[in-house]
């Protein structure tokens, strides 16, 4: 593999959920302390899932694997962590400042934005101090800091003493408060990741046109900060023998050939590295010692799939029978990047608009393709996008022309500089989601969202304005309603959640429901998409990767979902309108517990 060719001191694996850059991660860690050198996995995801891979429990402490001569690992907590972080800020003006300044401050450092900087908070410290990783000659992280953390963190040092005279506007500057004392670690964390020589970027995706798209523009972000060092893994490619007998891998094969030949220019030139698809699950030791062995091996798994398989589960048009029963409302459909919410979300409004109900299509995703998708029209169907691009820049000007013009020349340009923070885009891409969902009322939206993480900023965001304003109409006595307040209504508002029928995909949607149930949002149903099992392949290595999706369903079915459906692996892409419709044109009976 080219990318253990000459191993820096740090790796870092970045990839969307599901693409397989834990088990990478996982596999790297134990080749490299294979050859006797000494190894520590950090994993910074929430939904880490390496002590499930490893078979022992690990967490926020640095465990020893069993097993492994060489190799340890580390799980940094990031809710744990920022709940230190927020501590760490509030703890020392706790009973010295009035309480609503101290609440004030507690509300700034409550979203996803001091989350995602405690975690990097927590690992820079592995990357600067050399102390705390003697032990080690390699570290390697599951999940890498997004180029959002870092754009943070290199906001000029004069934001404090801005912040400090009351100069900004909404931002993320907010979480950034507790980092004075820290700013050259920072520096050289970040500093750490830039230099080649240390650090080395795993950028994992799939043989899909999505999958490489999303991977292609992290490249771009990472490396427009300095972060040039990368390589690209293309993971779970179906070997060509198992296109000989089956219809669906022939099909498959086909797409991911044609996914390949089209990469994105900006990814041709890095160093890349192909791993064939598994029949078995990347749990344990053997079936770890298998993933980057180039030669097709079937020695982990422990039995043969059954010759047929049977799925007897929901289709999603017994979702959308529920759905169109209020005539209106907004349907959400949320999940991590590459689940296919776009095509869900698209089938879902097609399904809708064709019964004759009128329809508003749209999107927060800048990378959703929702015109291509359609790829047709449909009475009743509406169709927009909201550019993140354009409304960032219409919220910029705005505030520059009202709160910039009571500014001097060095405000003006600090508040320039602020609204240049990521979180400016979540801001002004909530501002546009709340003019489109006041629609809902007399329509259907149907909103494919962003992947996770900003769709919680976005959360964030709605939250922090509900809050705002019931504290502004308190005592008035007058009625008000809040994009919030309708997101947590059920008769306004149905969430659904998509997921893959995999331990990853699976783990991290639970824990988004579990974000979304803090908020007062209460999921309405799950969808697993592109399954195998639903799909019934003859291919003996999707028969044995179609039995392991059994055990994810049944998790959904029984533990995480009331309702559920599940949409099997197609042949051919849903594009187009009749394609869509042919996904919600199976009917089932819903399943759904109390």
């Amino acid at each position: 593999m080219k990318f253990l060719e000459q191993p820096p001191r740090f790796f870092f694996f970045t990839g969307k959920g599901g693409v397989g850059k834990t088990s990478l991660s996982c596999a790297t860690a134990m080749q490299l302390a294979g050859q006797g050198i000494r190894v520590l996995l950090v994993s910074t995801d929430p939904a880490s899932n390496i002590g499930q891979v490893f078979g022992q429990a690990i967490g926020n402490t640095i465990t020893h694997i069993n097993g492994v001569p060489g190799l340890s690992a580390l799980e940094i907590d990031p809710q744990q962590a920022a709940q230190q972080y927020r501590e760490r800020i509030v703890g020392p003006v706790r009973g010295t400042l009035p309480d609503d300044i101290v609440n004030g401050i507690e509300e700034q450092l409550s979203g996803a934005c001091t989350t995602e900087i405690a975690a990097f908070d927590e690992f820079t410290a592995l990357l600067t101090d050399s102390a705390l990783t003697a032990d080690y000659d390699h570290i390697i992280f599951d999940t890498a800091p997004t180029g959002h953390t870092i754009r943070l963190l290199q906001l000029p040092g004069a934001w404090s003493d801005f912040l400090e005279a009351d100069k900004g506007d909404a931002s993320c500057l907010g979480p950034l408060a507790g980092l004075g004392k820290q700013r050259a670690q920072y520096k050289a964390a970040v500093e750490a990741l830039a230099d080649a020589q240390r650090t080395r970027l795993i950028l994992v995706a799939r043989a899909q046109p999505a999958a490489l798209r999303e991977v292609a523009r992290t490249h771009e972000e990472l490396a427009g900060i300095g972060l040039s060092q990368q390589y690209l893994v293309i993971n779970g490619v179906l070997p060509p023998e198992e296109a000989a007998h089956d219809p669906l891998a022939a099909a498959i094969c086909a797409h991911e050939r044609t996914a390949l030949d089209a990469i994105p220019e900006v990814l041709k030139t890095l160093p890349r590295d192909r791993v064939a698809l598994k029949p078995f699950n990347l749990v344990g030791l053997d079936a770890l010692r298998q993933l980057l062995v180039t030669t097709a091996s079937q020695a982990p798994s422990t039995h043969a799939a059954p010759a047929v398989l049977v799925l007897d589960a929901p289709s999603l048009s017994a979702l959308v029978d529920g759905i169109a029963e209020d005539g209106r409302g907004l349907v959400m459909l949320m999940g991590k990047g590459g689940v296919g919410k776009t095509t869900l979300a698209a089938a879902i409004a097609a399904e809708l608009s064709h019964r004759g109900l009128p329809v508003h299509l749209t999107t927060s995703d800048p990378a959703a393709h929702l015109s291509e998708t359609l790829s047709g029209a449909l009475d009743n169907l509406t169709v927009s996008r909201i550019d993140p691009h354009i409304e960032t820049e219409r919220y910029r000007q705005h505030i520059l022309a009202t709160k910039g013009a009571r500014l001097d020349a060095e405000g003006r340009a600090l508040l320039d500089e602020d609204l240049r923070s990521p979180c400016t885009e979540e801001i002004a891409v909530f501002q546009a989601f709340s003019h489109i969902i006041r629609e809902a009322g007399r329509k259907f939206v149907v909103m494919d969202t962003a992947p996770t993480g900003h769709t919680l900023l976005l959360l964030d965001a709605t939250g922090a304005y509900h809050r705002e304003i019931a504290r502004q109409m308190a005592g008035t006595g007058l009625h008000y309603t809040t994009p919030m307040m309708q997101l947590q209504d059920p008769r306004q508002t149905k969430v659904l959640i998509v997921a893959l029928a995999e331990t990853t995909p699976v783990l991290e949607a639970a824990n988004l429901q579990a974000d979304l149930r803090r908020a007062g949002i209460e999921p309405w149903a799950w969808i697993i998409n592109n399954s195998i099992a639903a799909a019934a392949p003859n291919s003996p290595l999707l028969r044995q990767r179609a039995s392991h999706e059994l055990r994810e369903i049944d998790a959904v079915a029984t533990r995480h979902a009331r309702r559920y459906a599940v949409v099997p692996l197609l042949k051919e892409e849903p594009v187009g309108v009749d394609r869509l419709l042919e996904l919600t044109a199976r009917p089932s009976l819903i399943t759904e517990r109390a």
